[in-house]
């Protein structure tokens, strides 16, 4: 795939921030600024898919929401038991 150059604007405090942690997770800024751009596609993309089902199916219930939590803290229980 072809990588395409591209320049941005930041805030001078806001570039130090990322030099920081590009710094400490050891990748370049070019890198983290593509991951940090394809976490925010995926939560835009998984974000749109909600509204369409609540569209479709309408709002969640509360109590099968709640059920759902319940289980959701089970669960972490029983993996968290078998490491």
């Amino acid at each position: 795939m072809a990588n395409i150059k591209t320049a941005i604007s930041l805030q001078k405090a806001l570039f130090d921030q990322v030099d920081a942690l590009a710094h400490e997770k050891k990748v370049s800024r070019s890198r983290l600024f593509v991951m940090a751009l394809e976490d925010y596609l995926r939560r835009e993309e998984n974000r749109k898919l909600a509204q369409q089902l609540t569209a479709v199916y309408g709002e969640p219930d509360p109590e099968q929401e709640a059920l759902q939590r319940k289980m959701k803290r089970y669960h972490r229980r029983v993996v968290a038991a078998e490491k």
